[in-house]
């Protein structure tokens, strides 16, 4: 069994435009002679390697703590793609992944942007999970419309994950997000079982 870790160190992560950048800071620390190091972490919930939930574009949606684990625990499928997917490569990936086991979990390995008329597919299709190695799944200068259609259909969306050297394949996910009440998004630790 082989562990693959999938996520952005925290403090050198990368921000979406906009975002504050995440900061930690020492309360206490055993080189100064107390007893004890404390630190503390300031970060925006959609810094780095993150989930969003539905609550992030629709204000009655479900929270991060609202969704079932079931979204960020299982098989899932890494397919490899550069630049804008289509309705037709949407097809495509569900199908390797209906061959592959009726996966419900894609992760998209490469500079891919999740267009409206593949989140549609996706949408259509009630996967549980689509992750992406940008901090957002769909274009970065427009992405709210395909947020809408993947979130509106309850699907997690994992963003921001590194994916260099993954091969393409069928592996175990797990990518819970931290059980915060109310938020929107949150950070996660992502990582991939091969077996």
């Amino acid at each position: 069994m082989k562990i693959i870790d999938i996520s952005q160190e925290v403090l050198s992560c990368n921000v979406y435009e906009g975002d504050p950048t995440p900061c930690g800071e020492k309360l206490m620390d055993m080189k100064n002679g107390e007893i004890y190091n404390l630190s503390s972490i300031s970060m925006c919930a959609h810094n780095g390697t993150h989930i969003d939930a539905p609550l992030h574009f629709f204000s009655d949606g479900s929270a991060i703590s609202d969704m079932t684990l079931d979204h960020f625990f299982g098989e899932c499928l890494v397919v490899e793609k550069e630049g804008e997917l289509s309705d037709f490569d949407a097809y495509k990936i569900l199908d390797r992944a209906r061959k592959s086991g009726n996966i419900q979990r894609i992760l998209i390995k490469g500079d891919a942007v999740v267009t409206e008329a593949s989140a549609r597919v996706f949408a259509e299709a009630n996967i549980l999970l689509i992750g992406v190695e940008s901090q957002s799944v769909g274009p970065l200068e427009a992405p709210m419309a395909v947020h809408k259609i993947l979130l509106g259909k309850g699907i997690a969306l994992l963003e921001g994950i590194v994916l260099r050297d993954v091969m393409e394949g069928r592996y175990l996910l797990s990518c819970a997000p931290l059980n915060i009440s109310g938020f929107e998004g949150s950070p996660c630790r992502a990582i991939l079982i091969e077996e």
